[in-house]
Order: structure tokens, then sequence, then C-alpha cells
């Protein structure tokens, strides 16, 4: 199911116009504040070509969000398979990336809620994974909101952030289905 609606969201497929609005959502220090940098707009756009190429392998992947009340895209929620090795892989990564404009309204929450909902509900999955660095307190308070629970023992050093990166050591968050 590429579109699932919530009381005040679309998660819809992307649109070619949503890849100017996505680029420079990218290129914001706040939004990417918790990433190794800023993306370009060729960064931005190959990011969306991934997400594509995600959707057709494995049938779901990250939304675009727009927001029903201006019919404006505000960024994405969704699932991926993580493309690298650790101890918790292979799983299914719940994430968000959200336009600083959207912050603060409960967005991110009720998309993410949706997404789950469609995870074990419609896709059968019977858990989830989400992971974030420590200090980005926002995701991490969307994670609890969506009764993710953190183990310290499973928390990680990302293989995609070098050593010695300040943002390399990440904190994974589970979420199993409950019958």
């Amino acid at each position: 199911m590429r579109e699932i609606r919530t009381e005040r969201l679309l998660l819809r497929q992307w649109r070619p116009s949503d890849r100017e609005l996505f680029a420079n959502m990218n290129a914001d220090p706040r939004v990417m504040e918790f990433f190794p940098g800023l993306l370009s707009s060729e960064e931005s756009d190959a990011t969306v070509e991934r997400i594509e190429n995600h959707w057709n392998k494995h049938g779901f992947g990250p939304y675009a969000v727009e927001v029903t009340a201006d019919r404006t895209f505000a960024g994405f929620v969704g699932l991926m398979v993580p493309s690298f090795e650790a101890h918790f892989t292979p799983c299914v990564e719940i994430g968000w990336r959200l336009s600083v404009n959207y912050w603060g309204h409960g967005f991110a929450t009720e998309a993410a809620r949706a997404v789950v909902r469609h995870a074990f509900d419609v896709l059968g999955l019977e858990d989830l994974v989400s992971m974030t660095v420590p200090g980005n307190v926002r995701s991490r308070h969307v994670m609890e909101k969506l009764g993710m629970t953190r183990d310290p023992a499973d928390d990680f050093d990302h293989p995609k952030v070098p050593e010695g990166h300040p943002l390399r050591r990440h904190l994974l968050y589970r979420l199993r289905k409950s019958n």
C-alpha cells in the first residue's frame, strides 16, 4: 500500500515536486544536526532514488509525508531494511525526517504510529527497530511515544560513520508486535 491517511497527514508515494523541498530540508543544518553532514541537491536526489528502489525491491519504504491542511511536503516517515551489517540485522527499521517547520506538532509520531500499524497488521512484521545518536532527544522521544524500548546492551557503533566521529555511537530501540 503506497498511501496511508491519518487525521492530519497523507503518507504517499514520492512526487517529482517533492525533490526540491527534500533537498532544501537536507541542506538545513538543524534537520541534519545528527547526521554526518548536509546533503547536496544531487545527494538528496540520490536518496530519493534509493527510496524508490527500496519500494520496488521490498514493497515498502519511506513515505513522503504531506500535511493535508496545506497539501505541503513535510518530509518522510517509513520503513527501511538497513544496508549495513550489525548484531541486530537483518531487520526492518522505522525512521523519519521532517522539515523544521513541521517539528513540535506531533506529525512524526502520528505518521510513525500509522506506519507501525501498517508494518504489523498489513505487512505481518513481528518487530521493528529504530536508531539514533544519544543527543537526538526529539527522535528518542518519538521512539518512546511509539512504545519502543532500549536495552543499552544493543547500542552500537554505526558502521557507516567513520571511527572517531562524534556521531558514530548509536542507540537501538525495539518494538515487538503485541498479539
